[in-house]
């Protein structure tokens, strides 16, 4: 099967595309930070957070003991909705005495940027994309916690993606899968098919199990304010994670990198004070990451420390981001002023910086981009159905909108 750049080759769904893989949103993002417990109170007690499970990526490893005197050894996985995590965090040191951060330099922060593509087989056939292009790769598997099926592809300047289907969707009690669910955990390429989800909680339940025992946060802030209708312990409720920014060495590499074997599309590219800058999408926003020349790094006055540029944060409404703006304010955080210029697609947004120096970019709405006049003069369509053909070109929506959250079964 070729993997010709401008050849649509690959049968995703019936549609043929570029790659054997659609990325449909940003799904989480991670962080390694300096100070777990100041990081829990930013994005947990301020931003509000939720954690779904801390875990202790110590407790199997022959260096426990070592990795408790470096630092905290539990990775926190967060959510602001009903996906199992839309924001992880550790602790830097730990990771880096584990051997994570081996493959990147030592700027770089992220942990993962993790991108929702539609299916398992998209997910098996990815791995040999990546491996066909010598595209180094962390691992495969499934992730617990999260029941996420998943590849880690790294890009040229060592920030880690993920890509994965089928994250676990977190309910009206607020707990998370408790660790006897976790039984069914792959380190490696599973096999296809896969038996669906609600077989394997059929089969906790015949065991006994109290599938209502898994952690649940402990949300100690009282509902004070009263937002749109709701009492929320905070004035306003984060509803998307996104988009993310990222200060390159190369960026024609990390450019090409995403939109050739990432299959992200170019939105805009602006250039400021001489340096060009890129925008890219994978769906209807204007875009999903951004690119900036690493120059602009100490210009615009950002941390050394880190490659990440920005962390996007959604918020409701517009009356929230101005009441979110004044409470952290309030609260003693540092609230950046960077030039709109960057930030195209985007009217009202402000960057404030985590206790890592992290800048998180708080807005309320983002620019939705339309389908270019030339995509949207489709084939015809046979009127009868038996006539259709077994794979379709994609066309002006294919994967876009609204994608499914949670497993297909």
């Amino acid at each position: 099967m070729s993997g010709a750049k401008n050849e649509s080759c690959y049968d995703v769904g019936g549609v043929l595309l570029q790659r054997p893989f659609k990325i449909r949103r940003l799904g989480h993002f991670g962080l390694n930070v300096d100070d777990t417990t100041a990081t829990t109170r930013f994005y947990c007690e301020l931003l509000g957070f939720r954690i779904s499970d801390p875990m202790d990526i110590a407790e199997h490893s022959p260096n426990r003991d070592h990795l408790k005197s470096v630092g905290d050894t539990h990775l926190y996985f967060t959510r602001h909705g009903t996906d199992h995590h839309s924001f992880v965090f550790c602790d830097r040191k730990v990771f880096e005495a584990m051997g994570r951060g081996s493959m990147s330099p030592q700027d770089v922060t992220v942990n993962q940027l993790t991108w929702q593509v539609g299916s398992l087989k998209e997910i098996s056939s990815a791995i040999d994309y990546f491996n066909e292009r010598k595209v180094p790769i962390s691992r495969a598997g499934r992730d617990m916690p999260g029941s996420n099926w998943h590849v880690y592809p790294f890009d040229p300047e060592g920030h880690r993606n993920e890509l994965y289907y089928g994250i676990e969707q977190i309910g009206w009690l607020g707990t998370a899968k408790p660790k006897v669910a976790y039984e069914r955990r792959f380190s490696e390429r599973p096999s296809l098919p896969q038996m669906p989800e609600y077989q394997e909680i059929e089969h906790l339940r015949e065991q006994g199990v109290d599938l209502s025992s898994g952690f649940r946060h402990p949300e100690t802030e009282p509902a004070r304010y009263e937002v749109d209708g709701i009492m929320l312990p905070r004035p306003f409720k984060v509803v998307r994670v996104g988009p993310i920014g990222l200060f390159c060495r190369n960026l024609e590499s990390m450019e090409r990198f995403y939109i050739d074997t990432m299959g992200f599309e170019l939105t805009e590219e602006v250039v400021w004070k001489g340096h060009r800058c890129v925008f890219l999408r994978t769906g209807t926003e204007h875009h999903s990451l951004a690119l900036y020349p690493i120059a602009l790094r100490e210009q615009l006055g950002f941390s050394r420390s880190t490659t990440l540029m920005r962390f996007g944060v959604q918020l409701g409404t517009y009356r929230q981001l101005r009441s979110a703006l004044r409470y952290l304010k309030d609260r003693g955080c540092r609230i950046l002023d960077v030039p709109r210029e960057l930030t195209p697609g985007v009217e009202y947004c402000a960057y404030v910086l985590d206790p890592s120096g992290h800048a998180v970019q708080l807005y309320f709405a983002m620019q939705q981009v339309g389908t270019p006049a030339a995509l949207s003069a489709n084939a015809p369509v046979p009127t009868n159905w038996e006539s259709w053909p077994e794979t379709v070109h994609a066309g002006s929506g294919s994967f876009l909108g609204e994608p499914f959250l949670g497993p297909l079964g």
